[in-house]
């Protein structure tokens, strides 16, 4: 009989758990089930390169 109120206690758990991230995503905090994911194709990339490049070969600017 515990096996059973432990398990019922685990999804209500659980249960409580999705209606809380659902509310949360309906105000905009979080993606969780409702959200598709963002293309990220169409967001802006920085090259890998450039994130790396030695700042020393940049010219010196003076004020």
């Amino acid at each position: 009989m515990e096996i059973v109120v432990a398990f019922l206690f685990i999804a209500l758990v659980l249960f409580g758990a999705d209606r809380l991230l659902l509310l949360l995503e309906s105000r905009g905090h979080v993606n969780w089930r409702r959200t598709r994911r963002r293309d990220l194709s169409a967001e802006p990339t920085a090259k890998l390169d450039s994130l790396l490049e030695d700042p020393a070969h940049e010219p010196l600017r003076r004020t």
